[in-house]
């Protein structure tokens, strides 16, 4: 399916003639200076050059100790679009290397872009929710976002932004909420991911249940799922893409350990997916169907179904993985398992 994407392609009115960069490291100093120039003009052309020049993550690092960054979130804030794109551009190239990443927690430029959150110009939100995302994969850049107190605007974005962004945010989301899920929750963040899970793209389905997975690690979160997402998780055993199946189910297996989840996965007849899942040998989902068949087992009616058929946990203890083996044989002791 087509969509439409955010250019980032400059207006045509804007002279594209980039700085002087001849020297490399030697021009950082002087581009610095002219960041705050009153000439628009020096400005633009001087971002153009430091996009060019912090690919280098030697660049960066110089950049970073002599000061760049004051001047860039400065600029965050300037009434031109392009100062702002090609400055939200710089800080997301980088916050592509790991010292770039570190500066831009060390100076508080989280909190800088936060303010861009409603930008008139996609491009210059797309640029923000790259550095988010980039910098939610350290733990610190996610406690960072979190003591931002971003995750609740984060989540209510998923309602009007373009689906680039969306799935930024979802991957900013996913790796934010397995630190901390309270603040999503309190937002109302599994209402709108259960939306998300019908999205026409197969991409904002997977992205959205693996955030659900994150929150259903978390005991209240577990709840919600239970009482809101699971039939909807379930639907998704059977989707054609394989990045959904594997999302739903691992979203699943945690709403499972809570009983009203297992009773609600039973009730929407989440075992025959599941065991067409552990079938299928090369099924991403594989591991994760298991676990929750075993979790399923537990309830009388579940352990009823799945005892007529143990031949497919069977055929599993023969599997190269040794966790698939593991997870196969404590399916099997459950399915059987007699009172005395």
């Amino acid at each position: 399916m087509a969509h439409a994407r955010i250019s980032a392609n400059l207006p045509p009115d804007i002279d594209p003639t980039k700085a002087p960069i001849a020297f490399g490291r030697r021009a950082l100093p002087k581009l610095n200076e002219e960041l705050p120039s009153p000439e628009l003009l020096t400005q633009q052309r001087a971002l153009m050059a430091l996009c060019d020049l912090v690919h280098d993550p030697e660049n960066v690092y110089q950049a970073i100790e002599i000061g760049f960054l004051d001047n860039l979130k400065t600029l965050l804030l300037h009434h031109d679009s392009t100062v702002r794109q090609k400055t939200t551009e710089v800080l997301s190239i980088m916050a592509s290397h790991s010292v770039g990443r570190q500066g831009l927690i060390q100076n508080g430029v989280i909190s800088a872009l936060a303010k861009l959150l409603d930008d008139p110009v996609d491009i210059c939100r797309k640029n923000l929710h790259q550095v988010f995302e980039l910098m939610a994969k350290l733990p610190e850049g996610a406690v960072d976002i979190l003591q931002a107190g971003l995750i609740p605007f984060l989540v209510v974005k998923l309602k009007t932004e373009p689906d680039e962004i969306q799935e930024l945010i979802l991957d900013t989301l996913s790796n934010c909420l397995h630190v901390e899920a309270s603040e999503a929750i309190a937002a109302d963040a599994v209402t709108i991911l259960k939306e998300k899970l019908t999205h026409p793209s197969a991409v904002i389905k997977s992205k959205a249940a693996w955030v659900l997975l994150a929150i259903g690690t978390h005991p209240d979160g577990k709840t919600n799922i239970c009482e809101e997402v699971t039939p909807v998780l379930v639907s998704l055993l059977t989707d054609t893409d394989p990045e959904v199946q594997a999302s739903a189910t691992g979203a699943l297996m945690f709403a499972t350990i809570k009983p009203q989840g297992r009773f609600s996965a039973l009730h929407a007849e989440a075992i025959p997916p599941l065991l067409k899942l552990v079938t299928e040998e090369t099924s991403k989902a594989r591991l994760s169907a298991i676990k929750t068949l075993t979790m399923l087992a537990e309830l009388p009616g579940g352990r009823k179904t799945l005892l007529d058929h143990t031949e497919i946990f069977q055929q599993c203890l023969n599997d190269p993985c040794e966790t698939v083996r593991r997870a196969a044989q404590t399916a099997i002791r459950v399915i059987q398992w007699k009172p005395f």
